[in-house]
Formats: C-alpha cells, structure tokens, sequence
C-alpha cells in the first residue's frame, strides 16, 4: 500500500477546538514540482554568523572544526539537508572584493565591515573556505557578486575563478592556492538590495547595469549553465518588478529576487522573547502578507514571461526584532521562539504553493543572526525552533505539489482584526507518500480540520509534534530541548478522512499507511 505522510504546524492550548475546518487535498492533481532550494539559507559577514557562528579559526584548539569551520554546525546543517547557501551577502557583498580573501591568510588584507558593526575582520574565511564548507553539507553555492563597489571584470574573474577546468589566468591562480578542478557553482546574484545599501539606484539605472554585467559573467549563450540572480524588489515595489521584467531580456536572466521580512512595526521591531499577544498578531500580518506580495510579483513576471521561466527568488526573509539585551546592535543576534516557528511554517507553505513561480528561498540567516535555525556561545551550539520546523518541512524538497482548497476557514481574532488561523501545503515525493503540512496560528485556541484526500487513501497513521506551553518559549544555552519535536497521538482516521484538532502554535508530522 502506498505510505502517506501529513505534516501539520500546530501550538499547545489548554482550550478547546474551535471551528472546523475543512481541506481538500488532491493528491492525483500535482503538476509543479516544489523546488528543494525554497529551503535555502543565507549567511553574510554579519556579527558572529560567519566569525565565531560557522568559523572558529584553524586554530582552534577547544571546538572540534574542519579546517575551521565548527563540526557540530557542519553536522546539523547535514541533518535538516540544506540544498542552498548564499554568501558573502547582503549588503556586505557589495562591499567586499574576493581576491582578498584567497591565498595565505597571513598575507590578506583586512576589510572594515561597514554596514554591521564597523568591525575589522581579517578575511579569513573566504571563497575556498566557503565552497568547501557548501561541500561538507552537501549545498549548492550561492555567491553574491559585487555590483555597488565592484567592477565587471571582478565578477567575471570570479566565475573564472571557481569555475573555469581549462587553462586561464584564474584558473591558474586557484591551482596555485590548492584548488586543482573548479567547484562549478551555478548560482550567482548580481548584486544585493540595488535600491538601497547596493547604491540607492533606480530600476531603470540598475536594468542597464544588470544587463552590463550578466553579458560578461558567462559566455554569449549561457551554455556554462550559470544562474544568475537579479537583485529584485523591495517587498511591495512592484514597479521595480515591472522595469525589471519589461527591460531586462529573459536569455540574461535565470531569477528574480525579492526581500522581505516579519516584524511587529520597522521602527520598533518589539524584542525577540518578551513580546505581547499583539506583537504577535502585528507579526504574523506581515509574514502572511508574504502570500499577496508572491502573488503580485508573480503576476507581473506572468506578463513578460508567461512560460514560467525565470524564477523568483526570496532570498531574504524571517523574523526581524531587537537585537538581545547588551548585545552589539550591529550584530542583529536574538533569540528564536514558537513565534519564529509560526513564521518558518507559514512562509515556507506559501512558497510550496507558489512552486510554479518560486524556486528559491533563504531565510536570514543560519546562524547567530536573525531568524536564525543554529544559535552558538563558545563551545555550545543549540537548535532553534524554526531549525525543527525546517528539518520537518524538508520532506517537501523536489515533491510534486498537491493542489489544496480549504473551506470553512477559521479565522485568529485579535483586538477587532483578524487573520486566517490556519495554512497549508501538500506533496507527493518520488516513493509516493504525501506530506501535508498545515499552521495554526492562533495563540488562543485549537482549530478543528478535516483533511479529505482525493484521489488515494489512507490506512495507519503514525505522527511527531513540535509544541510548548507559550508562544515566548525558546531553546536556550542552559535549556537547550526545550522545544523539540515529540510523538503525536492527538488524531483519528474516519474512513478517508482524517480528523487532526491543532492546538495554538506547533508542528505535527503526521505518517499515514
């Protein structure tokens, strides 16, 4: 009999369920695959996300590494299969130029990290450091070039550099400095946040600009099989979207970013553990609002490339608060709550269910920084709640989605506003189970759903749950499981129906036979 896996995003509640909810799942109508790299990650030079979060130094003598990087990180990030990860930024990437980090790392220069921090950092970790490290955890890199600061030439010599097996000055240079075959990286952004830290251009300035460098970062008829990634808009700049589209011809470009983040308000962002019900509820506005922005976007990418084949690419996005108490503020280090989890969950079903359009995320960022899923103090390491969810989701990875309608939806009401309490996702993978992921945002009470599947049945059904008593609960140094998934047994089968009541914010993976 076939195996059928349902995974649902749910929260701990002392009430009872609400309304019922019903949601069909056609399992026999899946036609887009969902992408693996939606699940990516982002790490930039950015407080201790590369320095003391992926690299302790060669050093090292009191955290096991190889070559420096932390092997308990290396070992996670193996562990919930992250397909993509793109560095050195952000707005770092238009600041820094490769070549100082190659070579003896005695002889590298240092570089002023402007934008976080006004620290001074050593280049220490650099291409090769990070390449093999995407090696180690089995990754595709994704490098953001340098547009604001950089040259053409830099950024072709770059691609040169990592990619090039024949003979040519870079490839040379990278035999010299111990790399013998190139690593072929595919993924490439040419250049980050253009409207803003990138040089504050217009899209129009920054089209001709784009078109200017993709010409020279591979050859006439991209036959080298580059992906490069134009620095999209701004959350709801759709006109940028629009020049961009109508400007740029499709053969110059594989994918289009887009930025966005969750936050109670951008002025005061609340702090990351000690918020209130409606920080929440402010939060969780703007991460649903993810499905509106997609959607536009989308819709103006239909009209210039109705094919579908440029991919958009959300390559920012997470959680935004106040940096922890007597942290450096330029460091944007803060702690990940079940509000965090709510946020993975419901972002990453919306991306599933955009898999004919989006084909890339990176939630920002992977360690130590923002949202981030692994959190590092000396010779600790911790996992974070939207680590758990992720590792859950990744079933998803290169599925065929499966279409889901919900009826009846409920609604989280909170001082005379209200949200859609619950979303979902569903796919079938290569082995042909299906997996459904559903939230339950609602921080009051449980939600009743029917799951109704077409198209196949269901026979034994086995479940894991991710919950904990408050939305502030978080996993500290000195609490470390604090939130970690358990067995679920909170559900019943009726004929081929399956009747799952979701408590207030967790997850659930349900398997059924």
């Amino acid at each position: 009999m076939r195996t059928i896996t349902f995974i649902l995003l749910f929260t701990l509640s002392a009430v009872g369920a609400g309304a019922q909810t019903t949601i069909y799942v056609n399992a026999d109508q899946g036609r887009h695959t969902i992408n693996k790299n939606i699940y990516g990650h982002f790490a930039e030079h950015l407080g201790r996300c590369i320095y003391g979060g992926f690299y302790v130094g060669e050093n090292n003598t009191t955290i096991p590494h190889v070559n420096g990087v932390r092997k308990d990180v290396i070992d996670a990030l193996k562990e919930l299969k992250v397909p993509v990860l793109r560095w050195p930024g952000g707005c770092f990437a238009d600041t820094y130029h490769w070549k100082d980090g190659i070579g003896p790392k005695k002889d590298r220069p240092t570089i002023v990290n402007q934008w976080w921090g006004g620290v001074t950092e050593d280049n220490s970790f650099g291409t090769h450091d990070f390449l093999n490290l995407c090696e180690m955890i089995g990754a595709e890199p994704y490098l953001a070039g340098n547009v604001g600061s950089g040259e053409v030439k830099e950024l072709a010599d770059w691609v040169q550099y990592v990619n090039h097996d024949g003979v040519s000055p870079m490839s040379k240079l990278r035999k010299e400095n111990g790399r013998e075959k190139p690593w072929n990286v595919k993924y490439w952004g040419v250049g980050n946040e253009m409207w803003g830290c990138g040089g504050h251009m217009t899209p129009e300035y920054y089209a001709n600009i784009y078109k200017q460098y993709a010409t020279f970062v591979t050859d006439w008829s991209n036959t080298s099989g580059l992906f490069r990634i134009a620095s999209g808009a701004n959350v709801a700049d759709y006109h940028w979207t629009e020049v961009l589209m109508r400007e740029v011809p499709k053969h110059l470009v594989e994918g289009l970013a887009l930025h966005s983040y969750s936050f109670v308000e951008w002025n005061d962002k609340g702090d990351a553990v000690d918020f209130n019900e409606q920080q929440y509820f402010a939060t969780m506005q703007t991460a649903l609002r993810m499905e509106e922005l997609v959607t536009r976007h989308s819709t103006i990418m239909d009209k210039y490339d109705p094919e579908k084949k440029i991919a958009l690419a959300v390559d920012e996005w997470g959680g935004w608060y106040n940096v922890e108490k007597g942290a450096n503020p330029g460091f944007l280090y803060q702690q990940n709550t079940m509000r965090d989890a709510m946020i993975a969950g419901t972002s990453l079903n919306i991306f599933n269910n955009h898999a004919d359009r989006v084909r890339m995320a990176n939630i920002a960022q992977t360690v130590n920084v923002l949202q981030a899923v692994i959190l590092t103090k000396e010779e600790k390491m911790i996992l974070t709640p939207t680590y758990h969810v992720m590792k859950m989701y990744n079933v998803h990875q290169d599925a065929t989605l499966l279409p889901t309608e919900i009826f009846d939806e409920v609604k989280y009401s909170h001082n005379g506003k209200s949200l859609p309490a619950i979303s979902c996702s569903a796919s079938r993978n290569a082995a042909g189970k299906i997996h459904v992921s559903l939230v339950n945002i609602d921080a009051n009470k449980s939600n009743s759903v029917t799951l109704k599947l077409r198209g196949t049945k269901a026979g034994k059904v086995n479940g894991t749950i991710l919950k904990s008593g408050k939305l502030q609960d978080y996993n500290g140094f000195d609490g470390p499981e604090a939130v970690k998934p358990t067995v679920f047994k909170d559900f019943e089968l009726k004929g081929e129906n399956l009747q799952v009541t979701l408590p207030p914010f967790s997850v659930v993976v349900l398997s059924v036979e």
